[in-house]
């Protein structure tokens, strides 16, 4: 009965950490489609596909995410997207990668 107990909140606590996972890429999808999409003239997915999961990775931890989104959308200028936003941009690129496997609905 504990070890049920046991698992049962291992599952919970899972559950809610993936929600809050997710709760970072789907902000960065809604702040692509606000603010980069026009701009770079391609959709997230598009976006996303310039790089490999590691490639996104690296990039966002070397606080590069603003840098990257510029060479990759000339036409995005700095400040164009609120700093507190390309984070969750960055997670988004990380999900939708070339190597993942996943494709965003945007």
């Amino acid at each position: 009965m504990k070890l049920l107990k046991i698992l049962a909140a291992s599952t919970l606590a899972l559950g809610l950490a993936s929600t809050v996972a997710s709760a970072d890429v789907t902000k960065g999808q809604k702040a692509f489609i606000k603010f980069l999409k026009d701009p770079c003239g391609m959709d997230g997915a598009k976006f996303a596909l310039k790089h490999t999961q590691d490639e996104w990775r690296e990039i966002k931890a070397n606080g590069q995410g603003e840098a990257e989104i510029m060479k990759i959308c000339p036409n995005v200028k700095a400040g164009d997207i609120k700093e507190s936003l390309i984070d969750h941009v960055m997670d988004f690129s990380i999900e939708f990668a070339s190597d993942s496997g996943n494709v965003p609905a945007c």
